[in-house]
């Protein structure tokens, strides 16, 4: 992790202390439920949470002792036996180190997915604003980044929004699939421990029963959760490269917020430069970088090894403290962006008309001519336009052709820019509702 792009609330999920304080909840619910059953005393677990309960774990001891034993778990066990004393002889009984390595993991993953369901909500509270803002002002739509046709900026956000529904929808999926716990023993065929201690470790982390675990839990579902990590990164630079895109000196149609003081060059006094959403752009790549390793876990050998294991300890974190930061990120970019309609609307006016060829076209049609004649006749009085040689409705009104199937007035008709807007109120009851 690197703490220029961390926010606080996601790191602590992957701090040492709190990883050991998950460990310790896994055993200690446990050792509550093997209390139960009567495979311990119930006055040993009882005491393993009075000890233990409000404990600080010296992080430090832990890794004074793993350096010997080249064994985490057990490290951090022996620290705990330090703590608890005598009766600390009776947790992990019948437990494998994969039973709270993983459990552990998923409890992280899914509190981290807690936040970027979070995120996302506030994400999507901004887009609604300020789309709702700019329902209605024109803009022109591209493709290919040439000029197509006008849509609205307020659209732009729209669809922006949908997209980032659809991310909130996988991330709750995502959560669900990964939110498993495995209290199963050394190859998950519950030998030295009963069934009954996985149930219960599983209702107090807040987690779902692993159906079927080998020592591990698959490593599918990790594989799912890290995809959709990527996906929503990949929804995040396509807005913020729109964004880039719209900021260009030739465009200007938007700008990110620029703030007294800021400096956009060390060189050139005037630049204001789109660094937080070429930012984002690199964000997204760190985050999509988790996929490829997280899908290659899921082969590995018989009921288990840990070539997974490196990996996750690097991409857990990563991924999701980069992704969290990102969303906050493009949610403050979205929030103060800074959109100029009077530069959308200039360059909507820029090809002299040409925006409206369809229409000239679908019309023309209307009236009797056959597509291919009326392509041709539209094209040959786009071209001179698109190199600056007049104005699109001029020439077609000089087009004998042309006009001998529309009128002046007809023609006319057909370069109203409100026309292309009829069903934006369509668009958003889909999107945000009625």
């Amino acid at each position: 992790m690197i703490p220029r792009y961390s926010r606080p609330e996601m790191t602590a999920i992957w701090e040492p202390q709190a990883r050991f304080r998950i460990w310790f909840e896994i055993e200690a619910h446990a050792a509550d439920a093997m209390a139960e059953l009567g495979t311990i005393p119930k006055a040993a677990a009882q005491t393993i949470w009075e000890k233990a309960r409000n404990a600080i774990f010296d992080v430090a001891r832990i890794d004074e002792i793993e350096r010997e034993t080249k064994h985490d778990v057990i490290a951090f066990l022996t620290h705990l036996s330090e703590i608890v004393g005598p009766e600390a002889r009776f947790v992990h009984q019948g437990m494998t180190s994969s039973d709270v390595l993983d459990t552990c993991l998923n409890v992280q993953l899914a509190r981290a997915a807690d936040l970027l369901i979070a995120d996302i909500d506030e994400l999507l509270a901004a887009l609604k604003t300020r789309a709702l803002e700019h329902k209605f002002t024109p803009t022109i739509g591209r493709s290919h980044g040439i000029h197509a046709e006008p849509t609205t900026f307020g659209v732009k956000l729209a669809y922006a929004h949908a997209e980032f529904q659809r991310a909130r929808a996988r991330l709750v999926a995502a959560r669900e699939e990964v939110a498993t716990c495995a209290i199963s023993g050394a190859v998950g065929t519950f030998a030295n421990i009963d069934p009954h201690v996985e149930a219960h470790v599983a209702k107090a982390m807040n987690l779902a029963v692993e159906p079927v675990s080998t020592q591990i839990i698959p490593r599918d579902r990790h594989a799912m959760f890290f995809a959709v990590l990527g996906v929503v990164a990949s929804s995040v630079e396509r807005l913020a490269t729109e964004i880039r895109h719209l900021q260009r000196t030739e465009v200007l149609e938007v700008e990110e917020f620029f703030s007294e003081g800021q400096k956009g060059s060390s060189a050139m006094p005037h630049k204001r430069n789109p660094v937080l959403t070429e930012n984002l752009t690199g964000l997204a790549r760190l985050v999509r970088s988790a996929v490829y390793p997280a899908m290659e876990n899921v082969a590995l050998w018989h009921e288990r090894d840990i070539s997974h294991s490196s990996v996750e300890r690097g991409i857990g974190p990563d991924a999701t403290v980069h992704l969290d930061f990102a969303l906050k990120r493009l949610t403050g970019v979205i929030a103060k962006l800074m959109i100029y309609p009077a530069n959308m609307q200039k360059n909507l006016d820029r090809l002299g008309g040409l925006i409206h060829s369809q229409r000239v076209l679908l019309a023309l049609t209307q009236k009797g001519m056959s597509r291919e004649d009326s392509y041709k006749a539209v094209q040959r009085n786009a071209m001179p336009v698109w190199h600056g040689q007049g104005n699109f409705l001029d020439l077609l009104k000089a087009d004998a052709e042309v006009a001998a199937h529309m009128s002046a007035a007809e023609l006319e008709a057909l370069f109203n820019l409100d026309y292309h807007f009829k069903h934006v109120d369509t668009i958003f009851a889909r999107v945000f509702g009625a």
